[in-house]
């Protein structure tokens, strides 16, 4: 009978253990704890071991010897904690940083396929009045609500009113109190009316939701929105559905160095390399609609935003080379074989 290893275990509050139970079928008859491990190529230094649930001390090794019948658990540290990169908004955790929107698509079929091939974790939807005339579906009954955090929003509203209504009726509508808040202020650029997105902000917190509001790249504005209670602030990248990308790029690094809320860059993204951008930058995550739903191939933007979104978040952790003003010559510059004069 072979030894037999159990489940993982701690060692202590900082380390987690992971048992070696690969044994590869050799016979443990008589042999010392010592000549064990070397059979196995493990390294003694950096493993514990036990016999029969009793740990036997190193200075043991080289006299205890194992037996078939025995039970053998080796077990080695290793860093503790989850090194998942996860996204926090109110409680709630986040492992994708793609926020999807639903409209614009070409048909349902696509929008499906391109939320599943995004990797997204919410969407956005809008609330608009029903045409009791037509016997059109309700988007809710395309979004598997088992898989993805809906996102109401209130786009359409140009005033405070608006707004707090269309959010309290999305509430009622969707059972969620999530909403992404939007009060504009110019018809043709879609610009938002930042004062009376604050205004709302402060409304809407009161009423218990979660707010995370469509904003201008302004700090003042940013720091103002998070003193009103919003769970997070979304500073436009461009114009809403323009697809001019990330044009004011330093106006959102500030935003992000200021606040302590979660920053999601929404509006204008184009191509993936505007997400990687922003997420270079230190955004939390990004909201991206148009640009995916618009596309000749939705389905293959979506999984480019995907990586895009990933690309540019490993490189602000992995942490940018420093700027310099001249080159640096990245050969030795010792030791070069000239030709001779």
């Amino acid at each position: 009978m072979q030894p037999t290893t159990k489940e993982d275990t701690n060692m202590d509050d900082d380390k987690d253990i992971k048992h070696l139970n690969d044994f590869g079928g050799m016979s443990c008859l008589l042999l010392t704890i010592t000549t064990y491990l070397a059979q196995r190529r493990i390294k003694p230094e950096s493993v514990a071991v036990a016999v029969n649930d009793e740990v036997i001390p190193r200075s043991l090794w080289d006299e205890f010897n194992i037996k078939n019948e025995d039970k053998v658990e080796i077990v080695r540290a290793v860093s503790g904690g989850d090194h998942a990169d996860t996204l926090t908004i109110a409680g709630h955790t986040f492992g994708s940083r793609l926020f999807v929107g639903t409209g614009k698509y070409p048909d349902t079929a696509s929008m499906v396929a391109s939320l599943d091939a995004s990797g997204t974790e919410m969407v956005t939807v809008a609330i608009r009045i029903m045409n009791l005339d037509s016997s059109e579906p309700s988007i809710l009954e395309a979004i598997d609500l088992s898989r993805y955090k809906l996102l109401p929003n209130t786009a359409g509203a140009y005033t405070v009113k608006d707004a707090v209504k269309m959010a309290r009726l999305a509430r009622e509508a969707t059972g969620t109190n999530w909403i992404k808040l939007e009060v504009i202020g110019d018809q043709r650029s879609l610009w938002p009316d930042v004062a009376a997105t604050i205004e709302a902000t402060k409304i809407l917190v009161a009423d218990g939701f979660v707010v995370l509001p469509y904003t201008s790249p302004d700090l003042v504005v940013a720091l103002r929105l998070e003193e009103a209670g919003a769970a997070t602030v979304m500073p436009l990248a461009s114009p809403i559905g323009s697809g001019q990308g990330m044009q004011d790029w330093k106006s959102i690094e500030r935003i992000i160095d200021a606040v302590t809320v979660p920053v999601v860059v929404d509006a204008g993204i184009a191509v993936p390399s505007d997400c990687a951008l922003a997420m270079e930058l230190g955004a939390s995550a990004v909201l991206v609609n148009t640009a995916i739903a618009r596309s000749q191939h939705p389905e293959q933007m979506a999984a480019a935003m995907k990586l895009g979104v990933e690309g540019g978040r490993l490189a602000y952790l992995a942490g940018r080379m420093e700027r310099t003003n001249y080159a640096n010559p990245s050969s030795p510059v010792g030791g070069v074989p000239l030709a001779i004069e």
